[in-house]
């Protein structure tokens, strides 16, 4: 069994997609849980219910950078308010994003240190999103882990392998989209080579960065298979042995998610 621990469900829906169809594709592929990620506050009702309503599809609550110039201003207490809904499984999607702009970046570190705040409170894993800005990143991360532990998770990494090394030794897990299977991804493959298989998640960040052979259509659940194929050819392992691990590891970061039965018989 696989788990796709990051994908965006609601935009599927958005576009069209059958979601109940959707998810079967993924059972029948063995991606047996997947988490739906929430990028507006404003719309977790949505996020919550696409959870709710399906066996082992969890779900989190948050704000994404590109999002924290326009949602109304978050507080770690709303979003430890909110993440009380047993369907809620993290944090987030929340970090920096220097690349786009599309909010002020002091806007963008005050909801990234609420979230922190609500991750610490909680024990559910921060999903951070970073592009363009590994060293304020890791600085706010690291200054939050000073006043008090907690879990996280660098999502759809693309980073520097420093950015990596940085997030291991905190503990946090690096979970790996269809990005790792392109043709130009070499120096990532590098990075993620010398991530410690414990620390190691997979994604689909769907409907986004189908992995090969699936490049050109509209990433899903589904395909991570391919993405974890390529990570146990990287990493050494054969198939099966990825899979276990890397499931294994989510239950493990992603704590209050209840593991389906028949995955802990390891049938």
């Amino acid at each position: 069994m696989l788990v796709d621990s990051h994908c965006h469900l609601d935009y599927l829906q958005r576009d069209g997609r059958d979601l109940d169809a959707v998810v079967d594709t993924a059972h029948r592929a063995n991606v047996g849980a997947m988490v739906t990620i929430c990028t507006k506050v404003t719309e977790f009702e949505t996020i919550r219910g696409i959870s709710a309503g399906r066996d082992n599809v969890w779900c989190t609550v948050g704000i994404h950078p590109h999002e924290a110039g326009t949602e109304p201003e978050i507080t770690a207490e709303r979003l430890v308010e909110l993440a009380q809904d047993p369907n809620v499984v993290g944090i987030g999607e929340t970090g920096l994003d220097y690349y786009y702009e599309h909010s002020p970046r002091e806007q963008q570190k005050k909801s990234f240190r609420a979230h922190i705040q609500a991750a610490r409170e909680t024990g559910l894993p921060l999903i951070v999103h970073t592009r363009d800005a590994d060293e304020d990143t890791v600085e706010i991360l690291e200054d939050e882990m000073g006043k008090g532990a907690y879990p996280g998770v660098i999502h759809c990494f693309s980073s520097s392998a420093w950015l990596a090394q940085r997030s291991v030794a905190m503990g946090f897990a690096i979970s790996i989209s269809g990005i790792l299977t392109f043709k130009s991804a070499q120096e990532i493959r590098d990075s993620v080579a010398e991530v410690p298989l414990e620390n190691l998640l997979v994604e689909t960040d769907a409907p986004y960065l189908a992995p090969v052979p699936k490049r050109g259509r509209q990433n899903e659940p589904a395909f991570v298979v391919h993405t974890a194929e390529r990570l146990a050819e990287l990493k050494g392992v054969d198939a099966a042995t990825l899979a276990d691990v890397t499931t294994d590891n989510f239950y493990r970061y992603f704590s209050k998610a209840v593991r389906p039965v028949s995955a802990a018989a390891g049938a």
